[in-house]
């Protein structure tokens, strides 16, 4: 049997940080007000020149430098974001192009926040067929430039960053499973309009997030419940056979509501959300990156990532670093 095994890892965040005494200075809010709420203390922003693309190569060279592999011998480049670039061509070709890889495949995963967890999926099956032996999967996101600042309801969440893995072909047990879903018939509770494609010509709507906070917080508790259980019963396993939980960093309490589905502490956790904020379909595996750089995540461990957001989407991983 054929399994897809993680090789390399990388990040990149963003020099600026924004904190939430800065953020108190722009909108109604405070440090307080924001910790208590989501568990968020400063989020990274992008400078002017940088772009999805910019973020995710710096990732990925480090994910290819930690993998000590040559960049010509990725088969496929799959990037999740919901900030590209340019609409087309993907963000993902113009990574290829700024790796200088010359062959294989690239091409865009939109997932919002499930982003991460729907390109590994995606990476996870065309290795397993025989298609791909070695996959970089990148989430790479400009939250910031989709965000009003005058809102804050949603400028206090989302951050700026990247992050990479590399996957390969293996005869050793990798990824034990991934679980996709989703119903757009949440559509209207979290969304971002594309201001250049009117879908109702009366409506003129700004391209900036739009959530109703409360709602998709009982949606996101809920669903999330739902796929651990989904994913413990699909590979045979009991609470305890996890040793990590690597989450989409949204919300504090979000996070702790499926740790305690899983048993498990918040020490058991890999969090960045204090530091990072929201960063979309990056925040996942600027996590798992984390965890693996500073050592915590070792090899033989049984990791589960998870994801949701807008559509809605969600999604889980199960990894055997």
């Amino acid at each position: 049997m054929i399994w897809s095994n993680v090789i390399g890892t990388g990040g990149y965040l963003p020099a600026t940080v924004r904190s939430n005494d800065d953020l108190s200075r722009m909108v109604d809010t405070s440090d307080s007000w924001i910790y208590e709420r989501t568990g968020i203390k400063t989020r990274r922003i992008a400078a002017p020149e940088e772009t999805a693309s910019s973020m995710a190569e710096i990732a990925s060279r480090e994910a290819i430098a930690r993998a000590g592999i040559d960049p010509q011998s990725i088969d496929m480049i799959i990037v999740a974001t919901g900030t590209p670039d340019r609409v087309y061509p993907s963000t993902a070709c113009l990574l290829q192009q700024r790796l200088g890889i010359r062959n294989g495949v690239g091409f865009d995963v939109q997932a919002a926040c499930s982003g991460a967890i729907f390109a590994v999926s995606i990476a996870d099956q065309y290795i397993k067929t025989g298609f791909c032996k070695t996959v970089l999967v990148v989430g790479s996101e400009i939250c910031s430039r989709i965000v009003d600042w005058n809102d804050r309801a949603t400028c206090i969440l989302f951050g700026d960053g990247a992050g990479a893995v590399l996957l390969t072909a293996s005869d050793q047990p990798g990824i034990l499973s991934t679980h996709i879903h989703s119903d757009g018939s949440y559509e209207d509770l979290l969304y971002c309009p594309n201001p250049q494609v009117a879908i109702d010509a009366q409506k003129d709507e700004p391209g900036v997030i739009n959530m109703r906070g409360n709602e998709v917080f009982k949606v996101a508790v809920n669903t999330l419940g739902r796929i651990v259980d989904e994913t413990l019963a699909a590979n045979g396993l009991q609470q305890n056979a996890i040793d990590w939980l690597v989450p989409h960093q949204a919300n504090t309490r979000i996070i702790a509501a499926t740790a305690k589905k899983l048993g498990m502490t918040m020490d058991q956790v890999i969090l960045t959300l204090e530091t990072q904020g929201n960063t979309s379909s990056a925040s996942l595996l600027l996590a798992f990156h984390e965890g693996v750089r500073d050592g915590r995540i070792q090899p033989g461990q049984t990791i589960l990532m998870e994801a949701f957001g807008a559509g809605f989407t969600w999604g889980s991983a199960l990894i055997k670093y």
